[in-house]
């Protein structure tokens, strides 16, 4: 029987001598032997290519820097949330304008319904329609305007002292009610009972419709000397006068021959109570 051959103790650690025996990538060796016989190693393609791609995201990173800064070509948010309140107030005039019209022609249905019913009656509603400003009124009166101060604030003034407020117009007004007048507009829009001149911000709203500024017009139809009359026996006139030594808000009277106010539409009812009869009419009973 032949016995087999020898083997070595440290067969089965071939990882592990290896590594003791060439502890040497090839690669580095093949270099080291070169250096050692004084051949200069040939430079590899491997740095210049990563200058390249360095060279390459830097102007990636340069580019996308300056558009990002750039001004976009687009419409700006405020731009577009601009449009649209243009667009909504456009649709808002076009309803209001569409209501007057169909006012005017139930006030003529509702005419020529009671010219031969009730006479009475009907002067009544006329009366009833330009109290409440849903009738179309015309006539002499007064136009007054409160203009902004286009200069600088003082060093002691907000920006906001300088513009006519809501207050300021609302004082005005219940001034010439006082005085006489039977209809009034702010800035185009029709006053009645149930108006209101209030501020949305830096916005001065008459039945949430701005007023364009800097100069905002009240007009008042009415007897014109009696009414300014009345108004010199007002606070009005010194809380202007105020207005224009204290924030350069000027104002100014005139008298107009003919002023037109349209018609606010019809006015809802809050509530309601019956007539009671008078001593003359009998109520009849029940069988």
């Amino acid at each position: 029987m032949t016995s087999p051959a020898s083997r070595r103790p440290d067969e089965s650690m071939t990882l592990l001598v290896e590594v003791m025996e060439k502890p040497l990538d090839p690669g580095y060796a093949e270099a080291a032997r070169r250096r050692g016989s004084g051949q200069v190693p040939a430079r590899g393609a491997g740095p210049l290519l990563l200058l390249l791609v360095a060279v390459l995201l830097g102007l990636m990173t340069v580019t996308a820097a300056q558009e990002l800064r750039a001004p976009s070509e687009g419409p700006s948010a405020r731009e577009v949330l601009e449009q649209e309140i243009d667009e909504r107030q456009r649709t808002a005039d076009a309803l209001r304008e569409q209501t007057v019209v169909l006012n005017d022609e139930i006030e003529e249905l509702q005419s020529a319904a009671l010219t031969e019913a009730d006479q009475g009656l009907l002067e009544q509603l006329r009366l009833d329609g330009v109290v409440t400003g849903s009738t179309a009124v015309s006539g002499p009166g007064l136009l007054l305007t409160l203009s902004d101060d286009e200069g600088e604030p003082g060093p002691d003034q907000a920006p906001s002292d300088s513009r006519v407020q809501a207050v300021d117009l609302q004082t005005v007004v219940n001034a010439l009610w006082a005085s006489g007048a039977e209809a009034i507009s702010v800035g185009g829009q029709r006053l009645t009972s149930l108006s209101a001149i209030r501020h949305a911000g830096e916005a001065i709203l008459v039945d949430l419709v701005p007023l364009p500024g800097p100069s905002y017009e009240v007009r008042a139809i009415g007897d014109p000397e009696d009414m300014q009359a009345a108004y010199a026996r007002t606070g009005a006139p010194a809380y202007t006068q105020l207005l224009a030594s204290e924030w350069g808000i000027e104002s100014s009277m005139s008298v107009v021959e003919d002023i037109d106010l349209p018609s606010v539409g019809s006015q809802g009812l809050r509530y309601a109570e019956p007539v009671e009869p008078g001593p003359d009419k009998t109520e009849e009973e029940d069988p």
